[in-house]
């Protein structure tokens, strides 16, 4: 009989770069449904020497990238391995992990998550399901989001699944058809700019509510033309380098009002992406970092009045992420699908994804 019970680790790491998040998951598959329960989860920080290290990583090649590839293997299987032994974990299905994006550009069938190579395997002494975006791209897909088939098999009674994280990314159904797609960019810009101001990051939006909309500003940002592209489509640190940052850097203006300005954006940009099905309400469910951004969550309430919006526990807000990396390694396992067509513009669904073993 098929296993349906997993025991397995998942492992994010996202593009604002605070840290890798590392879950200790249980999923169980009853009667074609999935349920899931996160056992333990912890977001390990990088120090400041590993994030300037990732955060210039888009500008290496060559031997420079491989050896970049080389030690962030090795510091992920450190990552997993201290906290296997801090949980007491010693028996597990299988490590699932994503790795760091480093380069995205599937128009060119370019995607490169570092900490994929299969050294992680033998330094962790376990199974490891990796790399899940490359055959994505190879089928003339986006290569993500990947995290949309999760949203169907585990969060399936909400109408919208919004993760806010480096990136905004929506997911929801259509005429039983899971689409999904990267909305803006979100924590990745607004940390810089509290960075800017001697903060980790903007806890609460306390930062952008004390600053003032820069009108000028935020028209040139709505008019982006990636907005007005059609899905499937995605984001990576690329197009805030060339799109973004030209943009806040040329005004003159204080961090605060960028961090206003943007966070409007952000908000005006999911809104334009929520169809509210009726007056009684259409859920959103939203997790990631951005979930704690009250200024940013009054500003869509103000904007989607008729939309009944949905923030989880914590443990499902901080590591929605590694636990759907955790499903997709499990689906990898069982030679089921775990990218959808739909989603990324891949010629077909297929099961994705590398295995490796000691």
């Amino acid at each position: 009989m098929e296993q349906q019970n997993y025991n397995v680790i998942g492992v994010m790491s996202g593009t604002s770069l605070d840290g890798v998040d590392v879950a200790h998951i249980s999923l169980l598959h009853n009667r074609g449904k999935w349920q899931y329960k996160i056992h333990k989860a912890e977001t390990i920080p990088y120090t400041p020497e590993w994030s300037a290290r990732l955060r210039k990583a888009v500008e290496l090649q060559g031997p420079a990238l491989s050896a970049l590839n080389e030690d962030y293997t090795t510091l992920l299987a450190g990552f997993i391995n201290s906290f296997m032994s801090r949980n007491k974990i010693s028996i597990i299905d299988a490590i699932c992990s994503h790795g760091h994006t480093v380069l995205h550009q599937p128009h060119d069938k370019i995607t490169l998550q570092i900490g994929n190579l299969p050294k992680i395997s033998a330094l962790t002494g376990k199974t490891v399901v990796c790399d899940f975006r490359v055959q994505d791209v190879a089928l003339g897909g986006q290569g993500a989001p990947l995290v949309p088939i999760g949203d169907r098999l585990l969060f399936s009674n909400y109408d919208y699944c919004l993760n806010l994280g480096g990136f905004s990314n929506i997911s929801f159904e259509e005429n039983s058809t899971r689409l999904a797609y990267d909305i803006c960019p979100v924590n990745i810009v607004l940390n810089r700019y509290a960075e800017s101001l001697g903060y980790a990051y903007d806890a609460g939006g306390l930062l952008a509510a004390a600053g003032a909309v820069n009108e000028r500003l935020l028209g040139e940002l709505n008019s982006l033309p990636y907005y007005n592209a059609p899905y499937p489509k995605s984001l990576g640190l690329e197009f805030v380098l060339a799109n973004v940052y030209p943009l806040t850097d040329k005004y003159s203006i204080a961090p605060a009002d960028i961090l206003a300005t943007f966070t409007l954006h952000i908000a005006q940009q999911i809104s334009r992406n929520i169809v509210s099905r009726s007056q009684s309400g259409t859920s959103l469910f939203i997790t990631g970092g951005g979930a704690y951004n009250t200024y940013l969550l009054q500003q869509l309430k103000q904007l989607l009045p008729y939309t009944k919006i949905i923030v989880p526990d914590n443990d499902t807000i901080e590591y929605k992420e590694a636990l759907i990396f955790g499903l997709l390694g499990v689906l990898r396992l069982r030679n089921e699908h775990n990218a959808l067509a739909s989603v990324t513009g891949a010629a077909r669904n297929h099961s994705s994804g590398k295995i490796f073993t000691p």
